[in-house]
């Protein structure tokens, strides 16, 4: 698995943004995915995560309702759709993946997680 994260950018709040996340290598699809954001300072948080069946979601509540994760499976490719964005929004997003037997969990923990890319960031301006 070979992951890469685009898509950031600088955006006013009220915008949207859709990162992408590719796997490179095209390893399949027997993983989960997920997104996390890290802002200076901080920790890197759950954003939102995606079962390997495509089945369930689960975001993060900063942004339920806001953020939609998808997947196009036969492209190894993720999507993070983020909408209404705000200031606090801002950090550097991840996506990751974690190899898994049960296609229809999402993982919220960030140690579960083995395969990460490089990150992409996301400016939002007030």
């Amino acid at each position: 698995v070979q992951l890469q994260a685009s898509g950031g950018g600088l955006m006013q709040a009220g915008g949207s943004l859709r990162l992408s996340c590719i796997d490179s290598e095209h390893s399949g699809t027997t993983y989960a995915m997920g997104w996390f954001r890290q802002a200076p300072g901080k920790e890197r948080e759950f954003v939102a995560g995606i079962s390997m069946s495509v089945t369930n979601t689960d975001y993060a509540d900063s942004v339920k309702g806001r953020f939609t994760i998808s997947r196009d499976g036969a492209k190894n490719v993720a999507f993070l759709q983020m909408n209404s964005l705000k200031p606090e929004d801002t950090a550097v997003y991840y996506c990751a993946a974690k190899s898994t037997w049960y296609p229809d969990l999402t993982y919220r923990r960030r140690l579960e997680y083995g395969w990460w890319g490089q990150g992409t960031q996301v400016t939002v301006s007030s």
